[in-house]
């Protein structure tokens, strides 16, 4: 996974700006992610990059 993956985003509902993805198998099997985890979203500023950061909540 060295390369990263590729998904695509879809609107999560009509009334909301939400957006969903499907997280790939390779990070599911990396994080030790199962059916309702919960990850934490951050973005961090490295460089000139925005870089996000999925961490697993405390099981």
């Amino acid at each position: 996974m060295a390369n990263g993956q590729v998904t695509t985003l879809t609107k999560a509902n009509n009334s909301s700006a939400s957006l969903r993805t499907t997280v790939p198998a390779g990070i599911i099997k990396q994080l030790e992610l199962g059916e309702g985890d919960s990850i934490s979203w951050k973005l961090e500023a490295r460089n000139d990059d925005l870089v996000l950061v999925v961490v697993p909540v405390d099981r």
